[in-house]
């Protein structure tokens, strides 16, 4: 089925969660009865984002705090020191038991999805239109056979190019240091990001001693070097046997057949038809009120059934398993974290042709001392390079939106590499290079270039797909039958902000 949403416009002045401004908010939202993973794939890669079946845009240079997407890249990811720190800690107390002492205060907020606009209940239930979606189906589908049409144009950007990134070792690449920042943490705001992270004391006595066998042999010849212990940084067959773990090696190392507790992670299809997710709904929905009061403070009677099914049960996104797809398809998904025979936590997540796509995490806050928003963001990781294998194009892992105005949305950053989302131009540059234009304002335009343009930019609306009245027609013959002028400002604004791409191919609903 093709794509149909229903565009409900600006909506501007609203309350905030991140600044906790009463009026500074600002985003455009449209309704998805339905959407194809991949026109959802190309959406997020234009900054727009899922709640439920809600689909909205921030408007960056208009709202309070700036949300920009922000994707990491898992093929050349390398955990950090408190990434590993996060894991020997889970795979002590699988192992032992061991809890760990004192609070987790210090390290990352834990959920690290939670930027879904959760404070934005009330206008998603606003939106929940009475509408048959059954119906529309019907309609849809008289439709296209009444006019005789095909909607589901061959696409060749569907599959991309095919990268060869086989040839590359699995968390070899570094992130790249060659923008220099010297801006200063301000206190409170965590780690100044724009720099490398610390290095062992081992490493910098390494990189003296191979300066001084470079001063003592100023020819460079290799032979002095051999004579000397070869240096790892210049040899790569020594360097291989001191190569730091993958994350892989580090999430699934081997427990002693004794072990105290036994960890199990569940991919579970987001459908009430599928019959391990209703099966498991209720321990789902008891662990999410859990979370909600605990963490948020939400008001239990805040928290019901209805809420849960709307924001993280239900999806516009129609599955697909494509031959040459992952072998779970594409679609929405429940990542349950079974410990002990219960869930202690769930990520909900979309599995898209481009990336691992991170929607919310909610836990059992009696495991907090478990890390597991972070926990589950490393095992995301390693999912998506998992997939990989099997689908070369899927290759990203997206967070959600980075706040650098709101300290405690910061931290995704500390996932690297990473790219954030030129607002303007829409084409992924380092977050290294965004930092310094970041810290002098929160709205920024990354891509360098003055001369470059959004490539996807609407210009040609007139062949935008509208469905109206149990018909398909391009705007350009919708619109002669229309008097009302603020009907094509809402479609030209529309397309805008789907771009060309997007307003061909999904159909807008209008009454």
């Amino acid at each position: 089925m093709a794509s149909v949403v229903e565009y409900k416009g600006l909506r501007a002045g609203y309350h905030c969660g991140y600044c906790d401004s009463k009026e500074g908010k600002a985003s455009c939202g449209m309704w998805a009865h339905s959407m194809t993973v991949q026109d959802y794939q190309d959406l997020i890669d234009r900054g727009w984002r899922r709640s439920g079946k809600y689909v909205y845009k921030p408007v960056m240079n208009q709202t309070c705090c700036p949300q920009y997407t922000i994707r990491c890249r898992p093929l050349q990811f390398q955990p950090s020191k408190s990434h590993k720190k996060v894991l020997k800690k889970m795979l002590k107390f699988l192992a032992k038991g061991e809890i760990p002492k004192g609070s987790c205060k210090d390290e990352p907020m834990d959920s690290t999805v939670d930027d879904a606009v959760a404070g934005d209940f009330a206008l998603i239930n606003k939106l929940d239109i009475q509408c048959d979606l059954k119906t529309l189906s019907d309609d849809l589908k008289e439709s296209l056979e009444s006019e005789g049409k095909n909607s589901k144009k061959e696409e060749p950007h569907e599959l991309l190019q095919s990268q060869d990134f086989a040839g590359e070792k699995l968390g070899s690449g570094e992130p790249s240091h060659s923008v220099k920042v010297h801006t200063v943490p301000k206190p409170g705001k965590g780690a100044d990001l724009s720099k490398p992270p610390c290095r062992k004391a081992k490493e910098i006595r390494k990189e003296r001693r191979r300066l001084k066998l470079l001063q003592q042999n100023p020819a460079g010849g290799q032979d002095g070097f051999q004579a000397q212990g070869q240096p790892p940084s210049l040899f790569p067959a020594k360097a291989n046997s001191n190569q730091p773990k993958a994350l892989e090696d580090l999430i699934f190392e081997s427990l002693p057949e004794n072990a105290s507790h036994k960890l199990e992670v569940r991919l579970v299809p987001v459908s009430f038809e599928d019959p391990e997710f209703k099966s498991s709904f209720s321990q789902s929905f008891s662990l999410y009120v859990k979370y909600q009061v605990a963490i948020h403070q939400d008001p239990p009677d805040e928290c019901g059934k209805t809420e849960f099914t709307r924001f993280l049960c239900t999806s516009p996104l129609e599955a697909e398993t494509p031959p040459n797809g992952p072998d779970c398809g594409y679609g929405s998904f429940h990542q349950q974290y079974w410990l002990d025979g219960k869930i202690i936590a769930v990520g909900v997540i979309d599995i898209l042709p481009n990336c691992v796509s991170s929607v919310y995490l909610y836990y059992d806050p009696d495991y907090s001392f478990l890390s597991l928003g972070v926990y589950s963001a490393l095992r995301e990781i390693a999912f998506t390079r998992q997939l990989h294998e099997k689908t070369s194009q899927l290759s990203y892992y997206y967070m959600g939106f980075y706040i650098h105005s709101c300290p405690k949305m910061k931290y995704k950053g500390q996932y690297r590499p990473s790219d954030l989302l030129c607002p303007e131009t829409y084409v992924w540059v380092p977050i290294e290079q965004c930092l310094p234009s970041l810290e002098n304002s929160k709205y920024c335009r990354f891509n360098q270039d003055p001369e470059a343009v959004d490539e996807d930019r609407s210009t040609e609306p007139d062949r935008l797909q509208v469905f109206h009245k149990r018909a398909i027609m391009p705007y350009g013959v919708y619109k002669k039958h229309q008097k009302d002028p603020s009907e094509e400002a809402a479609v030209l604004q529309y397309a805008s902000l789907v771009g060309q791409k997007c307003s061909e191919r999904m159909l807008l609903l209008r009454h």
